[in-house]
C-alpha cells in the first residue's frame, strides 16, 4: 500500500526533482523539515515501510533520550521553523506540562510522537514505496516498485542496520535475535532463561525490562554479558559533549584516517556508554530484590570483561562460549533465549549498487566530502549525499542525533549552492588545533 503525505502535485513518470530522499528517517526527515520553507525546491522520499517507524522495537516505556530536546529535526540550525520539539509541544497543548515535569531527559516515546507529527506534516513523504535503483543518465535516474523519476540529487538516509557477530547469524530467528526486536518478541520471555549480550544502553534498558518483570512474564533468569571490563556510564560531560559540535566535527574531518580511528575507539563512552540515569533503576531494581523481595527473587548474572566467542544450539536452548577476558578463562552459559545488542553498522543500501563502480571508497567507506556528498565520477552538477555513513570521517557524531539539524543545512546549502542556512561556528571552549607560534603570540598579546 501506498502512503503519500502531501498534496503538492501529483507525480507522474520521469518527473524531474531537484533532490530525492531514500529512507525517511530522522536523518532524512531533518532534511525535509529544513526544505519546507522552500516551497521552490522540488522534492521527494521514499521509504519502503508502509508507515513512519523509528526504533520501534526498542520503544520501551521509561527509555529516555541520551541528548537534549534541543537537538531535534532542526532547532539547533533554525529555532524558528514550524517543525521544532517545542512546537510540537505547543501544538499538542502540554508544553506547560512539560516544563512543570522538569524532565532531566526526555522519553524516546515522546520524541517518536514528536518525529511520527512531523512526519504527518510534512509534504512529498512517500511510504510503502522501496527504491529498487538509482543509475545515471542525463540525471540521477531513481526507479520504484512504482513509478521513475529524474533528479540531480539524492539523500541517502537509509539508517544503520543491526550487528551480529558472524557465528551467530545462521542461527538468527524467534529465539536469537538483535536487540531492535525486543518488544516484538517479548512475549516469549516468560519461564525462560535469557542471556543479553552487549553493555551498551540498548543491552542495560533490556535487562531492566527483563528483570521488572512480574508474576507470570517474568524469565526464569537473567545473564548479562559484556566485553567491556564493568557497565560504564556514559560520558555526558561539557568538555565531552564539546566532541558533538559543527567545530569538532570540522576538525576532526581534518585529521589523517589513522588518528580519527584511534579518536573514534578512545571516545566510545561517549557515544556509546549507559545513561547513568539507567544504571541506578537497575541496581535500585537489583537490591530490591536482594533485600526487600522474597526469598525466591529472580535469579539473575551480571558478566562483565567477558567476550562471546561461540553459540552453540542445544536440545531447546543455547549454550554460549565465551572468555572471561583478564584470566582467559572459558565460561558456559545455558539459555533458552539470546538478545544480542551488539550494535548497528552501516550498509550500502542495494539501490546504489548500479553505481558501485563510480563512487571513489576510503578505508573507512564513502570518500565523504565536506558537505557530506560522496566522491563519484559522475557529473559535477550532480550529487549523492549521505546521512548517518561518515563516523570514520567526521567522528562519534555522525550517527548520533546532535548534529543532525546542522548536517541537513549544509546538504541543503549544498545543494543550492548558497547559504541558505548560515553556519556559523561558534567560539569552541577547546583549541582542537594550536596555531603556529607566531599567531599564538599575537593571539595571547591581544588577550593580555
Amino acid at each position: 500500500m501506498i502512503h503519500t503525505h502531501g498534496k503538492r502535485h501529483l507525480h507522474h513518470d520521469n518527473e524531474s526533482y531537484d533532490i530525492v530522499g531514500v529512507g525517511i528517517g530522522p536523518a532524512n526527515l531533518s532534511v525535509a523539515a529544513l526544505l519546507d520553507p522552500l516551497p521552490q525546491i522540488n522534492r521527494r522520499f521514499y521509504d519502503r515501510k508502509a508507515h513512519f517507524a523509528w526504533h520501534e522495537g526498542m520503544l520501551l516505556p521509561d527509555a529516555e533520550l541520551q541528548v537534549s530536546f534541543l537537538k531535534d529535526l532542526v532547532t539547533l540550525v533554525e529555532p524558528t521553523n514550524r517543525f521544532s520539539f517545542l512546537s510540537f509541544l505547543h501544538a499538542h497543548d502540554r508544553l506547560y506540562a512539560f516544563l512543570n515535569a522538569r524532565f532531566e531527559a526526555i522519553f524516546r516515546r515522546e520524541f517518536n510522537q514528536y518525529l511520527h507529527w512531523v512526519a504527518d506534516s510534512l509534504e512529498d513523504l512517500a511510504f510503502g514505496q522501496s527504491v529498487m535503483s538509482v543509475t545515471l543518465d542525463d540525471q540521477l535516474t531513481v526507479r520504484t516498485d512504482n513509478e521513475q523519476i529524474q533528479t540531480r540529487a539524492i539523500v541517502l538516509g537509509t539508517g544503520l542496520s543491526p550487528k551480529l557477530p558472524p557465528f551467530t547469524t545462521p542461527y538468527v530467528g524467534e529465539t536469537v535475535f538483535h536487540g531492535s526486536e525486543y518488544l516484538r518478541r517479548r512475549h516469549q520471555f516468560a519461564n525462560k532463561r535469557i542471556a543479553v549480550v552487549g553493555g551498551g544502553q540498548t543491552g542495560a534498558e533490556i535487562f531492566l525490562s527483563l528483570i521488572s518483570c512480574q508474576n507470570d512474564s517474568a524469565p526464569a533468569s537473567v545473564c548479562w554479558l559484556s566485553r567491556r571490563s564493568n557497565f560504564l556510564p556514559l560520558d555526558d560531560t561539557p568538555f565531552i559533549n564539546e566532541l558533538f559540535t559543527p567545530s569538532y566535527s570540522d576538525y576532526f574531518y581534518s585529521l589523517d584516517f589513522d588518528v580519527r580511528s584511534r579518536l573514534i575507539a578512545e571516545q566510545k563512552l561517549a557515544s556509546d556508554g549507559i545513561s547513568v540515569s539507567t544504571l541506578q533503576q537497575i541496581y535500585r531494581r537489583l537490591y530490591q530484590q536482594l533485600y526487600l523481595g522474597n526469598a525466591s527473587h529472580l535469579p539473575w548474572s551480571l558478566r562483565p570483561g567477558r567476550e562471546l566467542i561461540g553459540l552453540e544450539p542445544l536440545l531447546g536452548g543455547w549454550r554460549l562460549h565465551s572468555t572471561e577476558m583478564i584470566h582467559h578463562a572459558m565460561e558456559y552459559v545455558d539459555v533458552d533465549v539470546v538478545i544480542l545488542c551488539t550494535g548497528f553498522e552501516y550498509r550500502m543500501p542495494t539501490c546504489l549498487e548500479p553505481l558501485a563502480h563510480r563512487i571513489e571508497w576510503g578505508p573507512g567507506g564513502y570518500h565523504v566530502l565536506p558537505d557530506f556528498s560522496i566522491a563519484w565520477d559522475g557529473p559535477d552538477d550532480l550529487h549523492i549525499y549521505v546521512q548517518n555513513a561518515a563516523m570514520s570521517a567526521r567522528g562519534i557524531a555522525d550517527p548520533n542525533l546532535s548534529l543532525l539539524s546542522w548536517r541537513s543545512a549544509k546538504i541543503i546549502n549544498s545543494l543550492l549552492g548558497r547559504e541558505v542556512y548560515p553556519l556559523r561556528n561558534p567560539q569552541a571552549f577547546i583549541d582542537w588545533s594550536v596555531p603556529d607560534a607566531d599567531a599564538m603570540s599575537v593571539q595571547m598579546a591581544n588577550v593580555g
